[in-house]
This record gives C-alpha cells, sequence and structure tokens, in this order.
C-alpha cells in the first residue's frame, strides 16, 4: 500500500506545482515553492518505487528530492517575507543547508537525516511566516506547517489502521491535506519588495 499512497501523493502535488508554477506572476516566493511541489512530488514518486520494488538505488535520491524541496520552501519563504540582507542571508543559509544535507546524506541516508533537515526548514518556514502572518498565504503556509507536523508525528508513532495500511500510508495521505494547504498559500505569495 506504500507504493500506492506515495504515487497518490507524488501525482497530486506534481497537479498542484503544475497548477502554482503556471500562475508566478514573476513572483519568485510562488517560483520557488512551485519547485519545491515538484522536489517533493519527484521524492515521492522516488520513495513509493523504492518501497514497492526494493530497490535500494532510488533511496538517496529520494532523500536528495526532499532536501531540495525543504531547501526551496525556505527560499520561496525567504522572497515572501524578507528583503535586502535578510533575503541573502536566508538564501545562503537555504544553499549551504541543502548542501550541508547532501554531504550527510551522501554518507548516512538514514531518515532521521531527512527528519532534522525538514524540521529546521519547518521551523524557518513557521518563524517567517509567522513574522508576515498578515500576508496574503502565510496563515495557509503555516496551516501546511502545522498539518505536516502532524503527518510526522503519526509517522514516528508507528501507528496503523491495518496490516496493508500502516503508518507510512497515513504519513502520505495526511500531507496530501498539508501539501492542499501550502498550495493556497503558495499560489497567493508575493515577494516583499
Amino acid at each position: 500500500m506504500t507504493l500506492a499512497t506515495d504515487y497518490v501523493l507524488a501525482a497530486i502535488t506534481a497537479f498542484l506545482a503544475f497548477r502554482i508554477l503556471r500562475n508566478t506572476e514573476g513572483q519568485s516566493a510562488r517560483r520557488f515553492w512551485g519547485l519545491a511541489f515538484i522536489a517533493l512530488a519527484l521524492g515521492a514518486a522516488l520513495g513509493g518505487t523504492y518501497h514497492g520494488f526494493e530497490l535500494e538505488a532510488l533511496w538517496k535520491p529520494t532523500v536528495w528530492a526532499v532536501g531540495f524541496a525543504s531547501a526551496g520552501m525556505l527560499v520561496g519563504s525567504a522572497f515572501a517575507a524578507t528583503r535586502g540582507a535578510p533575503r541573502q542571508a536566508l538564501l545562503a543559509l537555504a544553499a549551504v543547508k541543502l548542501a550541508a544535507f547532501w554531504l550527510w546524506t551522501w554518507r548516512d541516508d538514514r531518515f532521521i537525516g531527512v527528519v532534522a533537515d525538514t524540521a529546521t526548514a519547518f521551523a524557518l518556514v513557521a518563524a517567517l511566516h509567522l513574522w508576515r502572518w498578515r500576508e496574503p498565504g502565510s496563515r495557509w503556509i503555516l496551516a501546511g506547517v502545522g498539518v505536516s507536523i502532524a503527518a510526522a508525528a503519526v509517522q514516528a508513532s508507528g501507528f496503523a489502521l491495518h496490516r496493508h495500511f500502516n503508518h507510512n500510508d497515513l504519513y502520505h495521505l495526511i500531507q496530501i491535506a498539508a501539501m492542499l494547504a501550502y498550495y493556497r498559500g503558495a499560489r497567493i505569495l508575493a515577494d516583499r519588495r
């Protein structure tokens, strides 16, 4: 079932990415969130294939795609919430964070690295959108972070509804709700001028 729920997450996320990217109106915040969606869709598709067919060669690319997605979310949020030197610092931080993540996971690709990287990105994204909570899209992005954290808690709990519907499957379905919230926010984000 994990293959199926991963593929559903990938398909929905890819569709939402297309919807974001076809209407960026020149906003870098939307463009980077759209790229993050593409990376998440790729990560979900690769992850589903890895789980479904036990293809070990797909694990590192799965992890790296998710790392790229968290960096894209941070960059998009930096464009929406900051300008000038703070934005440049956040863009540099996102690049360093991504490089450090890729180097770490090159040698140690355990899922805990993904958890640490994603948690860092969520904390920074949430802080940026809390700071600009009145801006268009920020409340939806914050809702997405909240739902993603709930999904991660379910996954970490190991809770399974059925032996053929485990904690990963439940995580994927909850994460779809998070992606819908992120989409609602990302499609109306505007670069801070």
